[in-house]
């Protein structure tokens, strides 16, 4: 009894509400929590590559087609593995279109999301792999902010535990397991994953200045990261998903997102034995002197000895700008 009153005192409470009305507008925390990880991603991204010699707020650019991309992924990926949800006996099929009330997929979004941005890329003239890279710390932070959403809607929560920091979830909520008794606590599968992902960001960004992991061997590095803690945060959720082989789909695209990560490490080590030139492609370099972009702009100096890469692609740029 001591210990039940214990862990209630300790645990973590639900809120009460989900959103806020404006008049007539309503407006979502979990939208909020979304809309505040676009930003905090947009600007890490930004600092970085223009650390690098990019366009300030060339991001900018390329999120206009990657953010869309990345939400609309985000919405067919949840539709798809959970149909129950939408088609059917009881159901409303125009749910679907319902994106506020919640139903969105984190590797959904990366697909979508890197359609957009290699859109943006061959746009804007940056280097794919060199914006995947800048992208990387900025996104899992990203991530762990838009968890809070499912916090705010009570939702995706895990199995029932006794720990301290059980997750309160009223018993009329309906995802709330039937038959367990009133005041059970659950994991909070949210915020396993918001530290996970706040503690890979540190890493991500230690191991890029430590290894200069670049090529997009930082990107891949992420997707190793999160797909490992995916694994496990989806493996004690309790909400209703398609199950493959004894395994909820979640889990098998964590371990396909661990494998790709793997990939793409030891392939562009492989093939890259050099230093990335310059965040752009070869002819489409930035000149802060000028808004057009040419391969013969006096404000780029090659300071350095060419690359492997750079004598494979027949060019010695350096995208250090010289004042």
């Amino acid at each position: 009894m001591l210990s039940t009153a214990l862990n209630v005192v300790a645990s973590i409470p639900s809120p009460s509400v989900s959103y806020i009305d404006l008049g007539p507008l309503r407006i979502h925390f979990y939208a909020l929590c979304i809309i505040a990880g676009i930003i905090v991603a947009v600007l890490m991204t930004n600092h970085r590559l223009t650390k690098r010699g990019g366009e300030p707020w060339v991001v900018i650019d390329i999120a206009l087609l990657a953010v869309p991309l990345a939400i609309i992924g985000a919405r067919i990926y949840h539709v798809l593995t959970h149909p129950g949800f939408y088609f059917g006996e009881g159901t409303d099929p125009w749910a679907v279109f319902r994106i506020w009330e919640g139903g969105i997929a984190i590797y959904g979004s990366l697909i979508g999301g890197a359609i957009g941005a290699w859109l943006g890329c061959r746009w804007t003239g940056i280097r794919f792999t060199s914006f995947a890279d800048a992208l990387a710390p900025g996104l899992i932070v990203a991530q762990a902010l838009g968890r809070f959403g499912n916090w705010f809607n009570q939702e995706l929560f895990g199995l029932p535990t006794d720990v301290p920091w059980g997750l309160e979830i009223p018993s009329d909520n309906p995802a709330f397991p039937a038959g367990l008794a009133d005041g059970t606590l659950f994991h909070p599968t949210f915020l396993y994953e918001v530290i996970w992902n706040l503690l890979g960001a540190a890493v991500l960004l230690w191991a890029g200045r430590r290894f200069t992991l670049q090529w997009g061997r930082l990107f891949g590095l992420y997707l190793i990261w999160y797909s490992a803690g995916r694994i496990v945060w989806e493996s004690i959720r309790i909400d209703p998903s398609e199950i493959f082989l004894g395994l909820r789909v979640n889990v098998w695209a964590a371990i396909l997102g661990v494998v790709l990560g793997l990939v793409v490490m030891i392939v562009q080590k492989r093939r890259h034995t050099g230093l990335e030139p310059s965040v752009y492609v070869p002819g489409r370099e930035w000149s802060p002197t000028s808004t057009v972009q040419s391969q013969d702009s006096t404000d780029f100096v090659d300071t350095s000895a060419p690359s492997a890469d750079e004598d494979a692609a027949g060019t010695a740029t350096s995208t250090l700008a010289a004042k």
